[in-house]
């Protein structure tokens, strides 16, 4: 059987969050399918009523690819309520190149990455910082505030 893996994140903003996360992890906004022009043409196409969509719905984005191809899409969805827990889940962006890297590169790469993030919207919970154990690694929050952690 073929599957392929979509990520789905509910989010109040999924532009803001396709803006950050394309910048997070190398992805790009998906193109709308089919040579629409937008994602609102391609749902009329369709045959989704009008009044189904959202002011400003389909105009932009609501999700990411892997330019690559290699990674999964990833769909911000949204939905009224705020984020009000802990995630379950969240991602790791393993940019120190592992533990086979040297501390100080690993370290270096984490703080290039964390301030390019913050610099996107992310905010910095904490640092990590035990080079006894060898590790440096940040644990951040997205716009909305789901956690993420920068190895």
């Amino acid at each position: 059987m073929d599957m392929m893996l979509q990520l789905a994140i509910d989010c109040s903003d999924p532009q803001r969050m396709v803006a950050f996360w394309a910048e997070a992890l190398g992805y790009v906004p998906e193109p709308p399918p089919g040579g629409h022009a937008t994602w609102r043409a391609y749902w009329a196409a369709m045959g989704v009523p009008e009044a189904e969509l959202p002011a400003g719905a389909g105009d932009v984005p609501e999700s990411i690819v892997d330019p690559a191809g290699r990674g999964p899409r990833v769909w911000f969805q949204p939905v009224p309520e705020p984020k009000v827990a802990k995630n379950r889940w969240h991602f790791d962006l393993k940019v120190g190149g592992g533990r086979d890297v040297p501390l100080d590169v690993r370290t270096q790469r984490v703080k290039a990455t964390v301030e390019r993030l913050v610099a996107a919207g992310a905010t910095v919970l904490r640092i990590n910082d035990e080079p006894d154990m060898g590790q440096y690694a940040a644990a951040m929050q997205d716009p909305e505030g789901n956690e993420f952690d920068v190895v």
